[in-house]
């Protein structure tokens, strides 16, 4: 039986699923780079030959890690699904002559990096600048044309993001970012491998996004995702992920599987995502690209990342179009044949659609919630107006647990003031869509007040 070193970290498809379908293809040994979630500590001890935790000093050189670890257990395999450890497991698999993202990985993790590489090329993007401190941010945003966003090189879930909308702000937008990035590390959302990665940050222009004139429906929001594979070099797109409007400054609330876009639309956008993966040489791995949807047909990339995307967007494939991505890429990594899509799927395909919803106490329009609540499910799923033939379930994982204080949303530190992760499953992505949009302006009303015993109301600036 073949042996995969299965590298965890925060970040990526939920530790319990992911785990499963690499125990579906191997022995799997386990090295745990963060602490595992309750709620798979005990069930991950039955699924692995072996578990071991370096969450802490002891970690040292990671790469070196990998390799020695991956050498103990004879393993024909190494693989991650989170943003932190990539580039590591990317080089560890060079040492050890196994297939892997490869070498270029780093330019589909550091922002800077990938921003020239597409400059290079000439991939549309925004315009932007790499800042290494204040006075670098200033003369950018004397340089390009505000709005401005600054955000981290090395982030991921929107993390550390700041609108710059005149100079008097960059000042604060410079400090706030930082903290956020320190504060970041603290919750082990950060990189792993490069040191003082949570020092280095870019800004760009906001370009003029809208989804009018890409969806028949309203509510979409102005961007979308190519999910996919890279495949031996060759990038393989699997479908089109969408998204409800974000929330300021760019923080996710949903992603819906799959988008609803014409065939024509899904096609331009495919092929300028296959342009953007091409340029980074990558070699073999899950791929998440993200593109700005403008007016008149534009499209701008925004990023890629050498992995699967993350929240539920893997298992919601798997749901909807019967694709195990993660058993796929782990029988790639081993060698063994796999039938990769040779064309992303349409929406036509699809059995169904859903979504993953991050609760954040915002209202639809991003307002803040006028009072305190606690999380709690049973009250969510029991009440929730959800169309016939809709299904809402929580993801534990990536969930507080019922009866602790939603946080208050905190726009610099994105993702990282979550409450909980939603699943939703419904008959088309418009309905996904529409019960979203409900569920997020009825949940102030369905979840109970925290009471006293909680923080003031008070959001940072």
């Amino acid at each position: 039986m073949s042996t995969v070193l299965f590298v965890y970290a925060k970040g990526g498809p939920p530790l319990g699923y992911a785990l499963s379908r690499v125990a579906a293809r191997a022995a799997v040994h386990l090295l745990a780079l963060s602490p595992l979630p309750p709620t798979v500590a005990a069930s991950a001890g039955r699924r692995c030959a072996s578990v071991v935790t370096a969450d802490g000093p002891e970690r040292g050189d990671l790469v070196s890690l990998i390799v020695a670890r991956a050498q103990e257990v004879g393993a024909d395999a190494v693989v991650t699904f989170s943003e932190y450890a990539v580039v590591a497991v990317a080089e560890a698999c060079a040492k050890l002559g196994l297939a892997g993202a490869g070498r270029s990985c780093a330019l589909a993790r550091d922002k800077r990096l990938m921003r020239r590489v597409w400059a290079q090329q000439g991939v549309p993007q925004p315009r932007f600048r790499p800042v290494a401190d204040e006075r670098e941010l200033h003369e950018a945003a004397a340089e390009l044309r505000g709005p401005l966003l600054l955000k981290a090189a090395w982030s991921a879930g929107s993390t550390a993001h700041r609108i710059i909308r005149c100079t008097d702000e960059v000042p604060a937008a410079w400090r706030r970012a930082r903290e956020v990035m320190a504060e970041s590390a603290g919750l082990g959302y950060a990189e792993l491998h490069v040191a003082g990665a949570d020092g280095d940050f870019l800004v760009e222009e906001i370009v003029p996004g809208t989804a009018e004139g890409w969806f028949a429906q309203p509510g979409w929001g102005d961007y979308v995702s190519v999910e996919g594979a890279v495949v031996d070099g060759v990038f393989h797109p699997v479908c089109l992920s969408g998204r409800m409007p974000t929330v300021e400054p760019f923080t996710e609330r949903a992603g819906i599987t799959p988008a609803a876009l014409p065939s024509d639309a899904q096609q331009r956008v495919v092929a300028l995502a296959r342009r953007a993966v091409d340029a980074l040489g990558l070699e073999n791995c899950g791929i998440h690209t993200e593109i700005k949807l403008g007016a008149d047909g534009r499209m701008w990339v925004i990023e890629t990342a050498a992995r699967f995307g993350g929240a539920m967007t893997v298992p919601q494939i798997e749901e909807v179009f019967g694709l195990d991505l993660i058993g796929m890429l782990v029988d790639q990594l081993l060698g063994r044949p796999v039938n990769w899509p040779a064309e992303a799927r349409p929406a036509q395909e699809a059995r169904g659609a859903a979504g993953s919803l991050v609760v954040l106490a915002v209202d639809g329009d991003g307002a803040a919630w006028p009072d305190r609540r606690r999380w709690d499910f049973p009250a969510v799923r029991d009440a929730a107006p959800l169309s016939p033939g809709s299904a809402l379930s929580v993801v534990a994982e990536n969930s507080l647990p019922d009866g602790t204080p939603v946080p208050v949303y905190d726009p610099a530190a994105g993702a990282n003031t979550m409450a909980a992760l939603c699943l939703l499953s419904a008959t088309d992505p418009e309905t996904v869509l529409h019960d979203f949009r409900v569920l997020v302006d009825a949940l102030p009303r369905l979840l109970p007040a925290a009471g006293d015993d909680t923080e003031p109301l008070e959001a940072r600036s």
